[in-house]
Order: structure tokens, then sequence, then C-alpha cells
């Protein structure tokens, strides 16, 4: 093989390598979509005393939630990778049987009442966050998703969004889900390792 076709062969790797970099960047930088906020997001009468990062163990409870315990963290990040400090994230998603703490959810199944279905936390000096939840589960109509809004240091919402299972069955037949490119569902869809997923915010 000639000079000329080693360093064309080498240049050619080189320009799409460095595509294949920038393009993972610019997917990974990506500003989070938003998303409906839905019809069951709980006013504050609606939800437990205890309203930590913690949705598995309620205060004065015996037992804990039924379902998949993970942990869901991440971080609060600007679009240039700066931390957001003193955000507050809040989640809320239906328990093991489908069923939201909210009156108007009309799922007849029974309601998980060692489920909290609503927790909260602030983001750290890093921006990171940490919630002890279950796995998200469907209910007629959905795929598995949990609901996000984040709130500014000032109290002003900022988001409000939801994070699906990456690579569910059920993900191509929710319309939210299919109304986002390839490159928002990456943004929001949970990976896990072992009961563990990282899931970055960028606002």
């Amino acid at each position: 093989m000639s000079n000329t076709t080693n360093r064309r062969t080498f240049f050619t790797w080189m320009t799409s390598t460095f595509a294949a970099l920038t393009a993972g960047r610019a997917a990974a930088a990506i500003e989070t979509p938003s998303a409906m906020e839905g019809p069951y997001y709980p006013d504050p009468s609606m939800r437990f005393a205890d309203v930590d990062n913690d949705l598995v163990r309620i205060a004065g409870q015996v037992k804990d939630a039924g379902g998949e315990i993970i942990t869901l963290s991440g971080r609060v990040l600007d679009e240039a990778g700066g931390p957001r400090v003193g955000y507050r994230v809040e989640i809320w998603q239906c328990d093991v049987n489908g069923r939201y703490m909210h009156p108007r959810d009309r799922n007849t199944a029974p309601q998980d009442m060692a489920f909290q279905g609503f927790g909260h936390d602030i983001t750290g000096g890093g921006g990171e966050y940490r919630f002890r939840t279950i796995k998200p589960v469907s209910y007629p109509g959905r795929t598995p998703h949990i609901h996000v809004k984040i709130f500014d240091a000032a109290g002003q919402e900022v988001l409000t969004t939801q994070f699906y299972l990456s690579g569910h069955p059920e993900n191509q037949r929710d319309r939210l889900f299919r109304a986002m490119s390839e490159a928002e569902a990456h943004a929001v869809s949970m990976r896990f390792e072992g009961d563990q997923t990282v899931l970055d915010v960028i606002v």
C-alpha cells in the first residue's frame, strides 16, 4: 500500500472519528425536552407529610413500597455543563399497581399506601440529585414513565418532563414518546446498571 493511500485512509479514519465524537457530545449536551405535566400532579394537600427523596419508605410505615426498588440520580446542568445549584427536583409516578396518589385517578386497582408517590430533592454543589423509588410500570394508555418538574433556586419552574425506560417495548406505542426526536428520547431514557440509573438534566 502506498504512502498516499495510507495517508488517505488515516485522514478518513480521523475525520469519521472526530465526527462521531462531536455527534456524541452534541447528543449528550441536548437540552432536556419538556413534556406535559399530566393530570396527576399532586398539589400539597394530596401529599404525605413525608416528601423527601425516598419514595419507597414513608415515615412511620412498617413496610417498604411494593415494586422493583431503584436509585435514580444525576445532575442538573446548564448547556455549558455547569452545575445548577440549589434547584428543586420533584418526581411523581404511579405505584406498582398503576395507581397515582390523586383523586382524579379512576384506576380501580388497590393503592399501595406504603408508596410515597411524590418526592423532591435539592441539587448540591455539583448539581447532583438523588431519589430512591420504584422502577416505573405501565398502565392503560401509557408506557412506564416518571414525571419530573424542576424549579430554579428562586422557585421559578424551569422544566416539566418525563423519564422513560430505555428500550421498553411499549415506548413506540406511546404518543408522547413517539413525538420526540431520537436525540430527545435518548436524553430522557433511563438506562440501568443493576438497580442504579443516572440521568443528567440540562436546563
